[in-house]
């Protein structure tokens, strides 16, 4: 919405609080998706349920695909998919913005200047953010910045802002998967070998598995991340830039505790 400005009328496909590797789209969303102007997409694999949801559709909407051009960070041994979390890295998100601006573009030639001006507008707001988040992150020494998430979704916000990600409660890029139970006492292995001070679950989460490797080895859980969804208007997180913000303080006040 802040590339489109007022030329845009922008919806969520999924709802507020959806796990986007279980969305399924209902008949309404394929009418929603058939009848638009443009549809936006993470990519990288994402929206698993993208391919049956556009031959529904048929062939509307202009397809904007956000992370276009960005490299993926390398996967764990054993990992065959790309990791398509990039827009926890806000510096990434600015290749977001460019993609939806040369989309919304192509959709609609006569906004492109209003486009462009609002895309380098917003761009600008990312890179401040991201110093914010450098400043911040200054608060915890290196050798504590240890991650342990409930599935690999953490990977670009750790590379950009130097934490190392010493496991996952769910050892995939999506949450469809599940742990063996070596898996997940290796994990516990793992915690207490490093100093792991605390295991982050993104908002929706499950967080049963989380809560049964925490007990074991003697750390808590932090529930309250936002990664996948935003909240309500006047929640804690209703937009992106509000989001990164959250989730960053949320990380440091669990790792300083």
């Amino acid at each position: 919405q802040n590339v489109a400005g007022d030329r845009f009328e922008v919806e969520s496909l999924l709802p507020l609080g959806a796990d986007p590797h279980a969305f399924q789209p209902s008949p309404a969303d394929i009418a929603k998706v058939s009848q638009c102007q443009a549809l936006i997409t993470n990519g990288a694999g994402f929206e698993s349920f993208l391919g049956k949801l556009l031959e529904a559709a048929g062939n509307g909407p202009q397809l904007i695909v956000a992370c276009e051009g960005l490299p993926s960070r390398i996967s764990r041994e054993g990992e065959e998919t790309e990791d398509p979390h990039f827009w926890l890295d806000p510096t990434l998100v600015i290749r977001y913005t460019e993609n939806i601006c040369d989309g919304f573009s192509l959709a609609d030639p006569a906004g492109k200047e209003l486009y462009l001006q609002n895309a380098t507008s917003y761009s600008e707001k990312l890179r401040v953010l991201d110093r914010w988040m450098m400043d911040q992150v200054q608060q915890i020494p290196v050798e504590k910045r240890l991650l342990v998430t409930n599935h690999e979704s953490l990977g670009y916000f750790a590379d950009r802002y130097s934490f190392h990600l010493v496991g996952t409660v769910i050892p995939s890029f999506s949450t469809d998967s599940a742990p063996s139970a070596f898996q997940m006492a290796q994990l516990v292995d793992q915690i207490r070998a490093t100093g792991v001070q605390a295991i982050f679950l993104e908002t929706g989460a499950n967080p049963q598995l989380a809560r049964q490797v925490a007990g074991e080895a003697g750390v808590k859980v932090v529930t309250e991340l936002f990664t996948h969804s935003l909240t309500a208007p006047g929640g804690e997180a209703p937009t992106y830039l509000e989001m990164m913000r959250w989730d960053t303080l949320a990380i440091i006040q669990a790792l300083r505790e």
